[in-house]
């Protein structure tokens, strides 16, 4: 790839990553919102999610910012060790919770509360991040950054629990099925930990630790 269209690429890396900070502090704050007045712990949850995606995207802009403004290609590798470690410890955070979560929603028996902002905020969150796993993994494959890849990941996570935590509203209020929620994002566990120890051997240097999802761009 020519020096000018790696550029452009890194650029367009920066407005994606600038477009879903955006994005995550506005769903952050929504659902965590929403979650406590509804008291209901799967919009936290999914608010947990967003502020772990936060974290992740200022790491990632700042990898990308260091690539836009440096020719020192050493600097730019332990940049994208540091977004690695990190977007792959956030990963692992989220899938404890998601554990965490759910189990304590199935021994209490708590279902999802029904909260008309949580079902607009889930539904949109549903359509953005699919968008935005894409574009992440795309740009990713075009500047060569595994950490915007892994990202894109985070992304993709993020669109199921928002589905996730809308067919559990859905289903609880329709059927009665207050566990179907706590189950269905304990599905959700095997892809987040292989993501996040996938990118995390990738920051410890490991040849090959991506998986299948190095190949489906």
């Amino acid at each position: 790839m020519a020096a000018s269209t790696h550029m452009a690429s890194v650029k367009k890396g920066i407005g994606i990553e600038t477009i879903s900070i955006v994005w995550m502090v506005i769903e952050a704050g929504v659902a965590i919102g929403s979650g406590v007045i509804a008291h209901a712990l799967s919009l936290v949850a999914f608010g947990a999610d967003s502020i772990i995606e936060l974290i992740a995207g200022f790491v990632l802009l700042w990898r990308l910012s260091v690539e836009m403004r440096s020719t020192d290609l050493e600097r730019v590798r332990r940049a994208e060790k540091a977004s690695s470690w990190v977007v792959g410890i956030a990963l692992l955070l989220l899938a404890v919770y998601i554990v965490i979560a759910s189990i304590y929603k199935l021994v209490t028996h708590q279902g999802a509360e029904t909260s008309f902002t949580g079902i607009g905020l889930s539904i949109a969150a549903g359509l953005i991040m699919p968008y935005l796993s894409r574009a992440k993994k795309r740009i990713g494959s075009e500047i060569g950054s595994k950490a915007l890849r892994a990202d894109g990941a985070c992304s993709i996570v993020c669109a199921y629990m928002a589905w996730t935590v809308l067919g559990g509203v859905v289903l609880t209020a329709l059927l009665g099925w207050w566990w179907i929620d706590s189950l269905a994002a304990l599905a959700l566990v095997y892809f987040v930990v292989k993501e996040g120890l996938e990118t995390i051997q990738e920051a410890r240097g490991v040849e090959d630790a991506c998986g299948c999802g190095c190949h489906d761009d």
